[in-house]
C-alpha cells in the first residue's frame, strides 16, 4: 500500500473530527406530528391542528362554536361551549395529550363516556385537568376524580403528594393508559398510579364516590373520550391515541424483522478464578461483563470488564478457553449485588489509551463502597509482568459525589481526537430530585471531555481548549454535552466519528442519541422529545436537541446503549447502530445519517429474552452483546440463520 502524504491525513482528520463535533440543527418540535417510532408503533393523531374532524359535542352533531381552533390548538374559547366527545369509541388505549390551562382553570378528560345520561361524567370517569395553584377544586390535575391521586414514592425519598403539574401559560402532557393488564395515569412524564378497572379496589373507592348513585358508571366497557368544559379557558394539542391489544399488547416499533441469530461468540471460553458453580453446589455471583475492548496495535487481544470489580484478557479467537485475569480490584468498588439500590455501582468502565500497546496506560470507572462516590482513575501495566496490571500503579484523576446509589452512566471511550469522554447519570433517585440533569456547575447529568495526557492547572488532567464550555462563567469546563438521565453506554463510530448515547428514560421513554458538542439533551425538563416534571425550562432548554430515535415503555423499559457495526463478516449490519433494551430482551438495529436527523429504519433483530447488559467491539468493527447470566457463554454475536 502506498504511503499517505502527512498533509492529506491532517485534513482527513480535520473533516472527520468537524463531522461529530459539528451542532444539530435545534428547534422546537412542531406540534400535532408523529415521530417514526410512534408512527410505527400504532399511534395516531386525533385532532391534526387543523380541523375538529372526528370530535363533536356531547349528544349533538357537528362541534359547537365555543370551541375553536387557532394556530394549531384546539380551544375551548367561549362560553356555552359544552363538552365534546370523539366520534369513535375505543375500548383499550394510551392516550398521550398536552394542554395549556387559563388561572385558576378546570376542564378534564374522561374515558369510556356513554351517551345515555344527561352528563358525561355519569358514564365515564374523570382525569381531572386545571390550574392547581389557583384552581378551586381540591381533586388536582391528573387525579382520578374522587377515586385515585398520586403518591410519593418512599424508595426516592419522597414524603410528599406529587404534583408534576407546570403553571398556567405552560404546557403540560397528560397521558392516560386503559388496559387489562392495568392502567396507569402520568402528568409530564411521571407516573402517579395505577389501577384496573372492575376489580375490588375500583369498586370500593366508586361506592365512595358521588359517582355511585349511577349504576353505569365506568362499567361501559368502551366508550368515548370526552374534553369537559368547565367554563374556562383551556387549549389542547398533541392529542395522539393508540389502541390496544386485547391482552393490552402494543405494536412494535420495528419497520422490519432482519434474519440473523445470536451465538455464543467464545462458547469455550472459561474465566479465571470463577466458575458458575462450585463442587460444593453453592452458586458463584455472576460476572457481568460491561465492556470489551482492544487495545490500538494489539487487535488479536480483547479486554473484558467484570462490574464485580475484575478485568480479563484473552485472545479475540472463537475458540479461545481461558480469559486471563488481567486486574483484580475488589474491595474498591461498591459491590453491585448488595442491596436493591446498589444493582448500577461496581466496575463500569474500561478505556484503553490509545497509546496502550506502548505506554501501558488505561482508565477505569468505578464507585467507591459506602461513600458512593464515582471515582475515575488511570492505571499501569506491571512493568514485573506485562501480561498483567499493577492494582497500586492507581492514579486518581476525577472524585464525583453521588447523593444516591443509582444512575451512575459509567461507560468511558477514546474519542477519535485522543480525549476521553466520560458517561455521567444525573445522580439517582427519580425525576431527578436535586435538578442535576440541567446544572452545568456541577458534573453529574453530563459527558464529560478530558485530556489525560496534560494538564491544566493544579488538575491531574487537562481541559481541551476546544471544550464547549472551556471558557464559560459557571460552568464546568469538563463538560462537553449535558441533560442526561442516566447514559448507560457511549459509543463512538469508528467510521463516521460520530458518538452514540443510550439514555435510560424513566417512566415513559427510552432514546438514543447523537451527542454533540455543547448539546443539551434535555433531561430533566424534558424525557425524549417530551414534557417532563414541573421545573420552569430555563434558556437553554429551547435548544434542548431531540434523540434520534425514541421508544415507549411497551417495547422495552431500560435500553442499552450499543455500537455501530463495522465489519465485514454481516454485510446486513454494516453501518446501523446495534441497541438493546435489558428489560424485554429485544435487540434492534437503527440506521440514522446523522446528528440532528430522525433515524429512518429500525429494524429487529432478536424478538426478546437477551437482558442485554452492554455491547463490545473488536479491531475488525465485529460488535459483540454481553448478557446477564450465571453462565460462562455470556457474550454474543450475530450471525447468519
Amino acid at each position: 500500500m502506498k504511503p499517505h502524504a502527512p498533509w492529506r491525513i491532517l485534513v482527513a482528520s480535520t473533516l472527520f473530527l468537524s463531522s461529530w463535533m459539528a451542532a444539530p440543527v435545534r428547534g422546537e418540535n412542531p406540534p400535532n406530528r408523529l415521530t417514526r417510532s410512534e408512527s410505527l408503533s400504532g399511534w395516531r393523531l386525533l385532532f391534526d391542528g387543523q380541523s375538529t374532524e372526528g370530535w363533536r359535542g356531547y349528544k349533538k352533531e357537528g362541534v359547537p362554536e365555543g370551541w375553536k381552533v387557532v394556530d394549531g390548538t384546539l380551544v375551548r374559547a367561549d362560553q356555552g361551549a359544552g363538552d365534546i366527545i370523539t366520534d369513535r369509541k375505543f375500548q383499550y388505549f394510551e392516550l398521550s395529550l398536552e394542554y395549556n390551562i387559563s388561572q385558576g382553570g378546570n376542564s378534564g378528560l374522561m374515558f369510556h363516556v356513554t351517551e345515555d345520561n344527561p352528563a358525561p361524567w355519569q358514564s365515564g370517569p374523570e382525569v381531572q385537568i386545571q390550574d392547581n395553584i389557583d384552581g378551586h377544586d381540591p381533586q388536582k390535575a391528573g387525579w382520578l376524580y374522587q377515586m385515585f391521586r398520586p403518591y410519593p414514592q418512599a424508595w426516592a425519598g419522597e414524603k410528599e403528594t406529587p404534583d408534576a403539574t407546570r403553571p398556567p401559560g405552560q404546557w403540560n402532557q397528560l397521558y392516560l393508559r386503559i388496559s387489562p393488564a392495568g392502567c396507569e395515569v402520568s402528568m409530564n412524564g411521571v407516573v402517579y398510579y395505577q389501577f384496573r378497572l372492575g376489580d375490588e379496589r375500583w369498586d370500593r373507592l366508586v361506592a365512595k364516590s358521588k359517582f355511585a348513585q349511577y349504576a353505569n358508571f365506568g362499567k361501559a366497557g368502551d366508550g368515548h373520550l370526552c374534553l369537559q368544559d368547565h367554563g374556562n379557558w383551556i387549549a389542547f394539542r398533541n392529542i395522539k391515541i393508540r389502541e390496544l391489544a386485547e391482552d393490552g399488547s402494543a405494536k412494535l416499533p420495528n419497520d422490519r424483522e432482519l434474519a440473523v441469530k445470536a451465538v455464543p461468540a467464545f462458547p469455550n471460553l472459561k474465566w479465571e478464578g470463577w466458575q458458575p458453580v462450585e463442587e460444593d453446589g453453592s452458586i458463584n455471583r455472576p460476572i457481568r461483563i460491561l465492556e470489551l475492548t482492544y487495545a490500538r496495535g494489539e487487535p488479536s487481544k480483547l479486554y473484558a470488564l467484570d462490574q464485580g470489580g475484575r478485568i480479563f484478557a484473552f485472545v479475540n479467537q472463537p475458540d479461545v478457553e481461558n480469559a486471563a485475569l488481567f486486574l483484580d480490584f475488589r474491595g474498591r468498588v461498591s459491590v453491585w449485588s448488595e442491596g436493591p439500590m446498589a444493582n448500577e455501582q461496581g466496575l463500569l468502565g474500561l478505556a484503553l489509551h490509545p497509546d496502550f500497546h506502548r505506554n501501558g496506560q488505561f482508565f477505569i470507572n468505578y464507585t467507591r463502597p459506602k461513600t458512593h462516590e464515582t471515582v475515575i482513575s488511570r492505571l499501569r501495566i506491571d512493568p514485573a509482568n506485562p501480561k498483567v496490571a499493577d492494582p497500586n500503579s492507581e492514579e486518581i484523576l476525577l472524585v464525583m459525589p453521588q447523593p444516591f446509589q443509582n444512575h451512575n452512566g459509567g461507560s468511558i471511550e477514546f474519542g477519535p481526537d485522543g480525549k476521553l469522554y466520560i458517561a455521567m447519570g444525573d445522580g439517582g433517585a427519580r425525576n431527578d430530585p436535586r435538578g442535576n440533569g440541567q446544572n452545568r456547575s456541577q458534573l453529574l447529568g453530563t459527558i464529560l471531555r478530558i485530556d489525560v495526557d496534560q494538564k491544566t492547572g493544579d488538575l491531574p488532567y487537562g481541559i481541551p481548549s476546544d471544550n464547549p464550555f472551556a471558557n464559560a462563567e459557571g460552568i464546568r469546563p469538563e463538560i462537553f454535552a449535558y441533560g442526561f438521565r442516566n447514559p448507560w453506554r457511549i459509543a463512538f463510530d469508528k467510521e463516521t466519528g460520530y458518538l452514540w448515547c443510550g439514555d435510560v428514560g424513566q417512566d415513559l421513554w427510552e432514546e438514543v442519541n447523537i451527542v454533540t458538542s455543547g448539546g443539551n439533551y434535555g433531561w430533566s425538563v424534558r424525557e425524549g422529545s417530551y414534557s417532563f416534571g414541573n421545573r420552569t425550562p430555563g434558556p437553554d432548554a429551547a435548544g434542548a436537541i431531540d434523540p434520534v430515535w425514541a421508544y415507549d415503555h411497551q417495547a422495552g423499559k431500560s435500553i442499552t446503549g450499543g455500537r455501530v457495526y463495522r465489519s465485514k463478516r454481516m454485510p446486513l449490519l454494516v453501518g446501523k447502530y446495534l441497541y438493546a433494551d435489558y428489560v424485554s430482551g429485544r435487540i434492534w438495529a437503527l440506521t440514522c445519517e446523522g446528528a440532528g436527523k430522525e433515524a429512518s429504519s429500525n429494524e429487529q433483530l432478536i424478538a426478546g429474552g437477551m437482558p442485554v447488559m452492554a455491547f463490545g467491539e473488536d479491531a475488525q468493527g465485529e460488535v459483540y452483546f454481553m448478557v446477564d447470566t450465571n453462565r460462562s457463554q455470556m457474550i454474543y454475536k450475530f450471525d447468519q440463520p
